[in-house]
């Protein structure tokens, strides 16, 4: 019988055999994984990550990215996703999140395929994928001018034209030359006070001057494909890692991603930028990793969602923790002499340079920023108590010939006219604590 005289039967089979694959899905090994890390950050630093922040409650300083390692997915589930007409590089593009692959296979991709075409150069919305707590949106863009040089920002807009009050991300990489098709995903996240809009607006801008453009692309959101999907954990159980007490309130499952909401505790010593190594494994010991984490003391987690996995176990693992005493965490610099009082020790001021209304500050910080947290600071205040804001950052591995440390350029936002003392207050340091632990995830039956 074919599956158009019983599609049921059809559908129930092809979700059977994915389950399989899902459950026999391998975890790579440590080896492997640290690769696999290694390589995605040795690229990261030849391409541009962009994160927007408007306004919500959610704090620009407090978004942290950690690089994650690769899924590998059967070629057969690929082979079903690229059938997709126009969607032939999502498997690539999102391979390694085996829940957003699970998702996708439970046919909740909603396919849009709208183009804005003008001056040689179009803009597509692929689809999009969807539920309370994330928004994947994929584009794809074609015979842009410039191609080596192409650069663009990105606004999202509701369906009044307001910008959206969310966070998110995306990378912009050169196009080939020899293929200027340019495929990549934009990656949203929703609060409560944010939810999914009705009808969704991207806009794309060219930054070259000498090639300017907008596209812009609008489109219905179905959250009727997603709606009621979402399954709340209670855990209420407490951490102490290295003497530093971390609750651990609530598990919440969607189907794009799971968000483990915890609570530093307010007389920790230290102050933590980040949970290391952390993952959550099931019964059958696959690895459910995190990539994001939102918030300060009170912060969620995001991991790769097994809402369509039922897993009857979890564990939450950890090697420790990055962070700093919080006495470290202010100190001032003297642009003039490069000296600095306070701060974690082996800090030191390299250098600084004028960039049109910006100051470059260069550092030297004593630690490997791979697999790590980048310098970064959350306040910088001049002697008059005006405060400038940090809102790039760029680093290099080593300090001439000492590999030991890492260079890293912070770019102080109109601050070209900035000279004697700053107060600076870190907000990430590349700082470990080594210190293992794990906690069970009660789920139920």
């Amino acid at each position: 019988m074919t599956d158009e005289q019983n599609p049921f039967e059809a559908l129930e089979t092809r979700l059977q055999a994915r389950k399989a694959e899902y459950d026999t899905m391998p975890v790579p090994d440590t080896a492997t994984s640290r690769a696999v890390q290694a390589g995605i950050q040795q690229a990261s630093r030849k391409r541009k990550t962009r994160l927007r922040w408007l306004t919500s409650s959610i704090s620009a300083a407090a978004l942290i990215l950690l690089f994650t390692g690769c899924i590998r997915v059967s070629p057969a589930f690929a082979s079903f996703v690229e059938q997709l007409p126009g969607m032939e590089g999502v498997v690539n593009l999102i391979r390694q999140d085996k829940g957003l692959m699970m998702a996708i296979d439970q046919s909740l991709l909603q396919k849009v395929g709208i183009t804005d075409e003008h001056n040689g150069g179009s803009v597509t919305v692929e689809g999009i994928i969807t539920d309370d707590s994330r928004m994947v949106i994929f584009y794809k863009m074609k015979g842009m001018k410039n191609t080596e040089q192409f650069d663009y920002d990105i606004d999202l807009l509701d369906g009044n034209g307001k910008d959206l009050p969310v966070g998110f991300g995306y990378s912009t990489i050169h196009f080939d030359s020899d293929d200027p098709v340019y495929e990549n995903y934009i990656d949203v996240i929703f609060t409560d006070q944010a939810p999914p809009p009705d009808v969704l607006t991207v806009v794309f801008k060219s930054r070259d001057k000498a090639n300017p453009g907008v596209w812009k692309v609008t489109m219905p959101v179905d959250k009727n494909l997603t709606k009621g999907m979402k399954e709340v954990i209670p855990v209420n159980e407490t951490l102490v890692v290295d003497g530093q007490r971390i609750q651990v309130k609530q598990a919440t499952m969607y189907p794009t991603r799971l968000v483990l909401d915890v609570q530093m505790d307010p007389n920790n010593t230290k102050k933590i930028f980040g949970l290391s190594d952390l993952q959550l494994v099931d019964e059958q010991g696959r690895a459910w990793r995190t990539d994001t984490s939102v918030g300060e003391d009170t912060r969620s987690i995001y991991f790769e969602s097994m809402y369509f996995s039922k897993p009857k176990k979890l564990t939450l693992q950890g090697s420790g923790f990055s962070g700093l005493d919080k006495k470290e965490l202010d100190f001032s610099l003297d642009l003039k002499t490069r000296e600095i009082t306070g701060g974690p020790s082996g800090l030191q001021m390299l250098g600084s340079k004028v960039e049109g209304k910006n100051l470059i500050v260069d550092f030297s910080v004593p630690d490997s920023m791979e697999d790590s947290f980048v310098l970064g600071f959350s306040k910088v205040k001049d002697r008059s108590g005006k405060t400038y804001q940090t809102p790039g950052a760029s680093w290099s591995p080593g300090y001439g010939k000492d590999l030991d440390h890492t260079t890293v350029s912070i770019t102080i936002e109109h601050g070209a006219k900035l000279q004697g003392q700053l107060q600076m207050k870190i907000a990430t340091y590349p700082s470990k604590v080594k210190s293992p632990f794990s906690l069970e995830i009660p789920v139920n039956p």
